[in-house]
């Protein structure tokens, strides 16, 4: 593929942002090479600025369930820019939102919008604290909740592939408030509860890991945590911002029929655009101000133009109900591209992890459920299949622990395409 001028644009990037991005995932710093630079999109593909075409798997980090451009969100973004796009006060949109979300998900009685995930989880922080009057939070080991001080530490997404999965910068007295935990173990856990007594304000988790790897969970040890947090007066707080909306319309909280006390969620409910929000019991969000005394606000946050393509995403997911057939394309894609691994490399160990309409490779066939299941090989084999893919024409998340998902654009002969590439890249990575 020629990348004459995504090479161009990312040297005059670096010279003017950190890195070249304003991400660090984008700068391809966990697979090498150069970052494409995308021109437009559409349906399940992504055009880079060298004219080059390919399927996009990453789908806006998960955000995008029916694919680039679809034409009932873009049309509902089209007649909101037609009538303004920022407003600063109270508008209509954002309450039939509000309705749309508290009306179809039980335990969310009350939501208020935010700008991103990471706004989200650290209002949600402050608003477990003063509800409980503790001070410390408990997080899993590998959980990304944001670039929030606290939920820095052990943390997976960009962090992952560092050596101690830590961001610098962080105040100690932040560190010192957090209680980290490995996942899947009930020991730690109970330990963690007992030497900290009753100073937890909350557990904070991923029902479904997604940030360092997909990490299915075992359903016993999600229930032993809620009956846990019950027992002891802490607040659930369930991060879904990349499954909800996503696996189901209730996300992972549906799915498990375990209800947090909390929940936070991500730009999926926006239709891809900026968009957080967190929500759940009314007693406990009217700590909020006005009506308590916990304080959040944002200018932007309740947009119109990202209310307007949220409600259109609700209402198509609702009407359409698409995550049977999202479910049925992941799983078909994840046993076709096995096959293929199979008969190129016969028993070296590889798998495809999914669920839902996520998936995710790996060279290993052992259940992962913590950080400490990881494969040593992880890194060296997806920068192999990431490129292998990217030359061919498949856009994988940039991380060698990040899923990819499908999109309702991702028709079977969007799926024959993407085997037909991981077929040359078996071949050729086998000598064959």
């Amino acid at each position: 593929m020629k990348t004459v001028r995504s090479e161009s644009f990312f040297k005059r990037a670096q010279a003017v942002m950190p890195g070249g991005v304003h991400s660090p995932l984008r700068s391809f710093s966990n697979v090498g090479g150069t970052p494409r630079f995308i021109d437009h999109a559409k349906g399940p593909y992504l055009w880079d600025v060298d004219g080059n075409q390919y399927v996009d798997c990453c789908m806006g980090w998960g955000s995008l369930l029916f694919g680039h451009v679809d034409p009932e969100v873009a049309s509902s973004i089209d007649t909101m820019m037609s009538q303004g796009w920022c407003y600063g006060t109270c508008e209509r949109r954002a309450l039939e939102l509000a309705e749309l979300v508290t009306e179809h998900i039980p335990w969310v009685e009350k939501v208020r919008f935010v700008n991103s995930g990471t706004e989200a989880v650290m209002s949600v922080l402050r608003l477990a604290r003063a509800a409980t009057g503790r001070n410390k939070i408990l997080k899993f080991e590998g959980g990304y909740h944001g670039h929030v001080d606290p939920m820095l530490i052990k943390a997976g997404s960009g962090l992952a592939s560092t050596r101690n999965h830590n961001s610098a910068g962080l105040a100690p007295s932040q560190v010192q408030e957090t209680i980290i935990v490995p996942m899947d173990d009930v020991t730690a856990f109970d330990k963690a509860l007992s030497e900290h007594d009753h100073g937890i304000a909350a557990i904070i988790l991923e029902p479904l890991p997604t940030n360092y790897g997909v990490l299915v969970q075992d359903y016993d040890f999600l229930r032993y945590v809620e009956a846990s947090a019950r027992k002891n007066g802490i607040l659930l707080i369930f991060d879904e911002v990349v499954t909800g909306f996503r696996v189901a319309f209730g996300g992972m909280s549906e799915l498990l029929n375990i209800q947090p006390d909390l929940v936070v969620y991500g730009c999926a409910l926006g239709g891809g655009l900026p968009m957080g929000a967190f929500g759940g019991k009314s007693t406990i969000m009217d700590l909020l101000a006005p009506e308590g005394l916990v304080y959040q606000a944002g200018s932007l946050v309740a947009n119109p133009l990202v209310m307007a393509s949220g409600i259109a995403t609700l209402q198509k997911l609702l009407s359409t109900c698409p995550y049977g057939e999202l479910t049925r394309m992941a799983q078909k894609l994840a046993d076709d591209m096995t096959h293929v691994y199979e008969r190129s490399f016969g028993e070296k160990p590889f798998a495809i992890r999914h669920y839902a309409s996520l998936f995710w490779m790996t060279p290993c066939v052992k259940e992962i459920r913590a950080i400490g299941d990881m494969p040593e090989s992880q890194e060296a084999f997806f920068k192999q299949v990431f490129h292998g893919l990217l030359n061919r024409g498949v856009y994988l998340s940039p991380n060698a622990y990040a899923p990819a998902f499908m999109s309702t654009a991702h028709t079977d002969m969007v799926l024959e395409s993407i085997l037909e590439a991981w077929e040359g890249l078996c071949r050729e990575m086998a000598g064959e």
